[in-house]
């Protein structure tokens, strides 16, 4: 596949997801999949990662996602289909599926290639900083937890059923998942992007708690 071949399949691909994506509700709708792939983008090129499949996995990632849909492996035959009718290669699209498998922080799978890690810190950068306390409160509304409960434990060594079936509160959902992503960190780019972003949810949690008080 050549160059402008790649770049019609990324617009393709792109518009698909678009249609698919635009109006979800939870917080991974179109503009996640939109910024989490400009991030990805340019993490390959700090990182020096495939560019193709770096930008085609982070379209995709969330599609076979199962808290966007039914069932995984129905969502990446489909992805595979998608592939398989533009003529991406073989290794290609081997490689984009062995990532859209085992990127998810609830699976914590190892992950094997380059490209696998920048589009995961590509991700979980969007899930902390100011986008990622939003994402959190609206992901929290959508599926009805409660905004904090003070005497609530934080949940430790979940399943993966428990993690997403729990009644967790979207304050202990920070100590559950986003204060914990700055350093699984995989990638030097990731590391120092994370870091602002992590100080900033530090900050955010500590005014948080004097305004539930009653002293902010």
């Amino acid at each position: 596949m050549g160059e402008q071949e790649k770049k019609q399949t990324v617009k393709s691909t792109a518009d698909w997801v678009r249609d698919q994506l635009l109006t979800e509700s939870t917080g991974h709708d179109w503009y996640h999949i939109e910024r989490v792939t400009e991030m990805a983008k340019a993490i390959a090129a700090e990182e020096g990662a495939d560019l193709f499949v770096v930008e085609m996995a982070a379209l995709l990632h969330d599609l076979a996602d199962d808290k966007l849909v039914a069932s995984e492996e129905e969502g990446i035959q489909e992805i595979n289909n998608w592939l398989v009718d533009r003529s991406v290669e073989k290794a290609d699209s081997a490689h984009i599926i062995e990532i859209i498998e085992t990127i998810s922080f609830s699976k914590g799978k190892p992950l094997r290639t380059l490209e696998a890690k920048v589009v995961q810190d590509a991700d979980r950068l969007d899930a902390i900083g100011a986008i990622g306390i939003a994402r959190t409160f609206q992901y929290a509304g959508a599926k009805g937890h409660v905004l904090y409960d003070p005497k609530a434990n934080v949940r430790t060594e979940m399943t993966k059923a428990e993690y997403r079936s729990g009644q967790g509160s979207a304050i202990h959902h920070f100590y559950e998942k986003l204060l914990l992503l700055k350093d699984r960190m995989n990638t030097h780019t990731g590391k120092k992007l994370a870091e602002s972003r992590h100080a900033f949810m530090e900050q955010f949690l500590k005014r948080f708690y004097a305004e539930w008080d009653g002293n902010g």
